[in-house]
């Protein structure tokens, strides 16, 4: 029997096959096949994390209306276990937040510029080489990957569908190697981190940006195309997810264990379970205060007068006229109020 077809409407129709895998990526076509396979009984394994980023919610009410499983663990992380341990094994906490390095294209060209002194176009010309970047790269280095991947690890630790467009998103670009100088000049990596904090009121504050990350901090030591994802509970406290975010062995690796879960018993249905979200769920991350990287051109008279107390920083090679420094704790409101008149050349959040 020919077991390649080109019809999905065979697959479909196959009254012999119960678990249907999509890694095809994108929401367009993939949200057409996962949708007829959900409601003609078939469990649905995905890997593609924009598909549960825009449509998971909807997805998983399909699945539970016919009584069958869709589970996507290979969306988040690669071969990271991580969906399932916030859903079962961190059950019995109530999380507060989910931080993570969640590309492993934007952490390799990062590392490369740390350790071998790359610009970042040097980097990701080398990634793109080496396999680890597509040619276009937007969605690694623009931050939108980390973004629909923080929506998903959001909806499993609070219960509520965050949608990629709620999501404020920052990528890579901007990043200089005179920002990699300063920031190791007083002990800090920059990494790309994906954050969802939940709020007092119950409401989510997530976003995705560059980060100085200090020493002390896991995150800081994770190098090349390794992820790590940091969650906190009010009884376990801080735990950690670390290994190979991407490639064809971690992602095969989730997608088959999620299938051998499902053929275990084909009777019981897994899904996660969320609400559908709302408009006003998500908080800017303007409310969050911390604080700050500067780098631009000003005297430090004026840079002193304007925010009072900072940590100067200082780098061989510096061009006059620049200055670096690190500010105390405030809202990106008011970092950006104080340093109007002022040539602002980077502004990144110290994460503490």
């Amino acid at each position: 029997r020919d077991c390649f077809v080109k019809d999905f409407g065979v697959i479909e129709s196959d009254p012999e096959v119960d678990i249907v895998v999509e890694t095809i990526g994108g929401a367009t076509v993939a949200l057409d096949f996962t949708t007829r396979a959900l409601k003609v009984g078939k469990s649905v394994v995905s890997s593609n994390k924009e598909l549960v980023a825009t449509h998971g919610y909807e997805l998983l009410q399909l699945a539970r209306e016919h009584g069958v499983s869709y589970l996507f663990e290979a969306s988040v992380g690669g071969g990271i276990p991580i969906l399932r341990p916030l859903t079962s094994c961190l059950a019995a906490n109530e999380l507060s937040q989910v931080t993570g390095i969640l590309n492993g294209t934007t952490n390799y060209i990062l590392t490369r510029m740390i350790k071998a002194g790359l610009t970042f176009e040097q980097a990701l010309k080398e990634a793109q080489e080496n396999g680890y970047a597509e040619r276009d790269p937007s969605a690694d280095v623009d931050g939108h990957d980390a973004c629909r991947k923080i929506c998903i690890l959001a909806a499993l630790a609070f219960g509520q569908h965050v949608y990629p467009d709620q999501v404020p998103t920052q990528g890579i670009r901007g990043v200089t190697l005179a920002d990699v100088a300063y920031a190791d000049s007083c002990g800090y990596k920059i990494k790309l981190l994906g954050r969802a904090i939940r709020q007092d009121d119950g409401r989510i504050c997530a976003y995705v940006a560059p980060h100085l990350v200090p020493a002390s901090n896991p995150l800081s030591g994770v190098e090349d195309v390794f992820n790590a994802i940091s969650v906190t509970g009010n009884a376990i406290g801080d735990v950690m997810f670390y290994g190979r975010g991407a490639g064809k062995l971690p992602t095969a690796s989730a997608v088959v264990a999620d299938v051998i879960d499902i053929a275990k018993d084909l009777k019981t249905a897994r899904c996660a379970v969320w609400g559908p979200g709302s408009r006003d769920l998500v908080v800017s991350s303007d409310i969050l205060s911390s604080r700050w990287y500067v780098r631009g051109t000003a005297s430090m008279d004026k840079v002193r007068a304007a925010f009072g107390e900072i940590s100067p920083l200082a780098r061989g090679g510096a061009p006059a006229g620049e200055t670096a420094f690190l500010t105390a704790p405030m809202t990106e409101p008011q970092v950006r109020a104080r340093l109007e008149g002022m040539e602002l050349h980077s502004l990144i959040r110290v994460l503490e």
